[in-house]
């Protein structure tokens, strides 16, 4: 079955769960598809675990649509999903345009998704959906505004603050958004949230009463040499890649590598 925005609402509907993982390039997004995840995020969270930066903002435009494109070439039959980095759509509507313009004539991804439920950015967010481009929301702990937040910690934990995240995740309803991610919340606020909204939600650090759940790639697979708390690793890939690469070494270097 071919995945298409328009689908989601009806998910939700039904109770149908929606799995969303990250790629980054031909191979991740082969895995992930063979895996049948509903969803392909070429998340700009690659400019962690992929790339080596501290934090998602150094990643541009142009590093995001090479990656997004040889993430596309692998998936045949699911939706893709592109992040906008960090001031490629902050400063105006006529920016924001161009950057997702970008994304879809250059990629062929299906939607982007771009961060915060702030009155201008739902207004640039309504623009690009008019635009007809689709999107999806991201509040919470929105990693583009790490400064702003000091750290990485979760948000929503007061009264005040639980009450802006719903106000503006309703906000980015109406303007538009198919979906929605919730990141680092508490679960209580993201179930009121999803209760709330009639667009699916997608939790990550969350709960588990979220429409989908999303996961960064390199963290399922144990691949991220740090995870976030609410990471889940299935497998350490890492400590097996290195140890594979260990015994290549140690073959090489002991003069059995390709004796038979």
């Amino acid at each position: 079955m071919i995945v298409n925005v328009h689908q989601f609402a009806q998910w939700k509907l039904e109770g149908k769960a929606i799995a969303v993982l990250t790629a980054w390039d031909y191979m991740s997004a082969q895995i992930v598809e063979k895996a049948g995840t509903d969803i392909v995020l070429v998340g700009d969270s690659m400019a962690m675990p992929v790339m080596g930066h501290e934090t998602t903002l150094p990643l541009t435009l142009d590093e995001i649509l090479h990656h997004a494109k040889m993430v596309k070439r692998a998936i045949s039959n699911k939706l893709v999903v592109v992040d906008l980095p960090f001031l490629t759509y902050h400063a105006s509507h006529a920016a924001a345009l161009l950057a997702a313009g970008r994304v879809v004539k250059e990629t062929e991804a299906q939607a982007v998704k771009m961060e915060g439920g702030y009155p201008d950015m739902v207004e640039t967010i309504a623009k690009v959906v008019q635009a007809g481009i689709p999107v999806m929301g991201h509040v919470g702990l929105t990693p583009q505004s790490v400064y702003q937040f000091g750290s990485f910690r979760k948000q929503g934990k007061t009264a005040e603050d639980a009450e802006r995240i719903l106000k503006e995740a309703i906000a980015l309803e109406k303007a538009g958004v198919f979906a929605i991610v919730l990141e680092h919340i508490p679960a209580d606020l993201a179930r009121k949230i999803s209760q709330t909204l009639s667009v699916p939600t997608i939790g990550i650090g969350a709960g588990p009463d979220c429409d989908g759940q999303v996961l960064v790639t390199s963290d399922l697979l144990g691949l991220s040499e740090w995870q976030p708390p609410f990471a889940k690793p299935y497998v350490n890939l890492r400590e097996q890649g290195i140890s594979a690469v260990q015994q290549f070494c140690e073959e090489v270097r002991s003069h059995r590598f390709g004796v038979t």
